[in-house]
C-alpha cells in the first residue's frame, strides 16, 4: 500500500519560517509531479506550489519569493521552507503526488491527511 505522511506543521509567528515535509512510502514504481495545497476556513481548497519529477517547480502568486519547493528523489519526500509567513499563510496544508504503484499500469493522484500550519501574534 501507499501513503504520504505529512510532517513540519504548527504555530509561528509573523516572519517566521516552517518548513514542512512529505514522504511517500509504499510499492512506488513511479513517482511523478508533486504538489502543496492549502485550504484555509471557509475557503476552497488552492494550489500553494508545484514540482515535477525533474525539479520544475510553480508557484501561486501568493506565495513566490517567500516559499520554496522542492523534492529528494532519492528519499521519496517533498519539501516546503515558507518563510516571511504571514496571518494569511494560515491554513491546512495538504501533501499531493501523482504515483504510479508497483503492479498498475497507471497513475492516481494521491493526498496526504493535512497538517495544521497556524501564523498568530
Amino acid at each position: 500500500q501507499v501513503q504520504l505522511v505529512e510532517s513540519g506543521g504548527g504555530l509561528v509567528q509573523p516572519g517566521g519560517s516552517l518548513r514542512l515535509s512529505c514522504v511517500a512510502s509504499g510499492s512506488i514504481f513511479g513517482l511523478y509531479s508533486m504538489g502543496w495545497y492549502r485550504q484555509a476556513p471557509g475557503k476552497q481548497r488552492e494550489l500553494v506550489a508545484t514540482v515535477t519529477h525533474v525539479g520544475s517547480t510553480n508557484y501561486a502568486d501568493s506565495v513566490k519569493g517567500r516559499f520554496t519547493i522542492s523534492r529528494d528523489n532519492a528519499k521519496n519526500t517533498m519539501y516546503l521552507q515558507m518563510n516571511s509567513l504571514r496571518l494569511e499563510d494560515t491554513a491546512v496544508y495538504y501533501c499531493n503526488a501523482n504515483l504510479r504503484p508497483v503492479g498498475e499500469h497507471v497513475a492516481y493522484p494521491y493526498w496526504g491527511q493535512g497538517t495544521q500550519v497556524t501564523v498568530s501574534s
